[in-house]
């Protein structure tokens, strides 16, 4: 199915909206929207020159996390084709609607707005992914759903055993990387960042109040000033991929 655009959405609890939209904006070089919403829960972080792809959500229940809202031309038909693949309806809403994917990922289905100019890389790095953490039991059926549902993206293993990649056509802002969790607990999912290189970004957002939690192979987890956790990757902020020496 064609998607027109995509954002990633930083979720956070409500309480802590403000400090997580003041650290965020930093990373991207971005200013806030005019807040929107019943509860005023929903921001969009605006680019200078570009078309925005990250927004923010104050959450009432949980710790937050990120979601994917994905922008079509045809909500409606988008719906009936995701709910075909095995998706579930969680909400309704005027136009738009949010779904939950069979490995528990809750996603949305929103209108596109003609959005088509990616928001440039900023001081060497890219908030350009989000990264859906899936229990063992659902990963396959995680992996068949997203590669059915998103025909003209390259849906590909990634550089470890336990991650897949759904990547976008060429001018789309956001994939997507699946992760099979070494433990059964429900999907979550947390942003990525693509850095040229890993430790001059992680200095820059301890800076900005972000603490480093653990290391990998081509990472960095970090938390941010407002309690969520993302990471910093060793990807082409440019491209999206692993530089070709990482054998990844």
């Amino acid at each position: 199915m064609s998607i027109r655009w995509t954002y990633a959405f930083v979720d956070r609890p409500t309480a802590h909206l403000d400090r997580a939209c003041a650290f965020w904006t930093a990373v991207t070089d971005t200013q806030l929207s005019e807040l929107r919403g019943d509860r005023d829960e929903f921001v969009t972080l605006l680019p200078d020159g570009a078309d925005p792809c990250v927004k923010a959500q104050g959450v009432t229940a949980g710790e937050g996390g990120a979601h994917l809202d994905l922008a079509v031309e045809n909500v409606p038909g988008f719906v009936k084709g995701a709910l075909r693949l095995g998706a579930e309806t969680v909400a309704e809403h005027e136009g738009w609607a949010v779904l939950r994917s069979p490995g528990g990922q809750v996603f949305c289905a929103v209108p596109w707005h003609g959005e088509a100019v990616r928001p440039p890389v900023v001081r060497g790095s890219r908030l350009d992914q989000v990264c859906v953490d899936v229990p063992p039991s659902a990963y396959d059926a995680e992996v068949a759903f997203w590669g059915a549902l998103l025909t003209d993206w390259d849906a590909l293993p990634g550089s470890l055993p336990e991650f897949h990649v759904v990547r976008p056509p060429v001018g789309l802002p956001v994939r997507i990387l699946l992760q099979r969790l070494d433990e059964e607990r429900p999907a979550s999912a947390h942003l990525d960042l693509a850095c040229a290189d890993i430790e001059a970004t992680r200095a820059e957002h301890e800076r900005l109040g972000a603490v480093p939690v653990s290391h990998g192979r081509h990472w960095t987890v970090m938390r941010d000033p407002a309690g969520g956790t993302y990471c910093l990757t060793g990807r082409d902020p440019l491209t999206g991929g692993l530089p070709r020496h990482s054998g990844g």
